[in-house]
């Protein structure tokens, strides 16, 4: 049988897993997301109440980016999922905290990819409200800021400082949902228009 690559496993997950969500106009399906100015990416992030984000690695992937990739996922996603090859389940299962979800994916009948839900996710108990703010646009950041601090003082800074403020003026809670929001709102994305 032929490996499982990336590109199979990526399809097979639009498809099958989150083909509700794709046809949904409520929720928005983000292909290579970046987190943290682009310091990490995820393969696909499905916004709607939550951002959850699902990470794949196949079996002719290598874990070697996965503690690091971990550590941004926890500070910004509320639910996250790693979408893993049998070759590499023991080490996965191994590294990651309980709150992340895990599927596995093999090879099934004519060659075809399948996918086992082995654990859900949950809720991510350590989201960082200042990384969560960080996927915003700079004017996205201001407009929020202005909405409750109207003193252009507060808009001063570069855009770690605007993240910092728009934590003095916001609620975690509050961040989260204004975030997921004004991403679901967007236009272009990464330079492309959204259908």
């Amino acid at each position: 049988m032929d490996p499982i690559t990336d590109s199979d496993v990526r399809s097979a997950l639009l498809r099958k897993v989150i083909a509700e969500h794709v046809a949904n106009p409520h929720t928005l399906v983000v292909e290579e997301m970046g987190l943290a100015r682009g310091a990490c990416r995820v393969d696909v992030c499905v916004i709607n109440g939550h951002l959850h984000g699902y990470e794949i690695k196949s079996d002719v992937d290598t874990l070697r980016r996965l503690p690091v990739q971990q550590q941004f996922y926890s500070n910004v996603l509320d639910k996250a999922t790693i979408v893993v090859g049998q070759r590499h389940l023991d080490h996965a299962l191994d590294v990651l905290p309980e709150w992340w979800g895990v599927r596995t994916v093999s090879r099934g009948a004519r060659n075809a990819v399948r996918m086992e839900l082995l654990r859900p996710a949950k809720l991510n108990p350590s989201v960082n409200g200042m990384d969560v703010a960080a996927l915003l646009w700079r004017d996205e950041i201001t407009t929020l800021i202005c909405a409750r601090n109207p003193d252009k003082a507060a808009l001063r800074g570069n855009r770690a400082a605007l993240c910092e403020r728009l934590g003095e003026v916001y609620s975690l809670a509050e961040i989260r949902t204004l975030v997921r929001e004004q991403l679901k709102r967007r236009t272009h994305w990464r330079g492309r228009e959204q259908p």
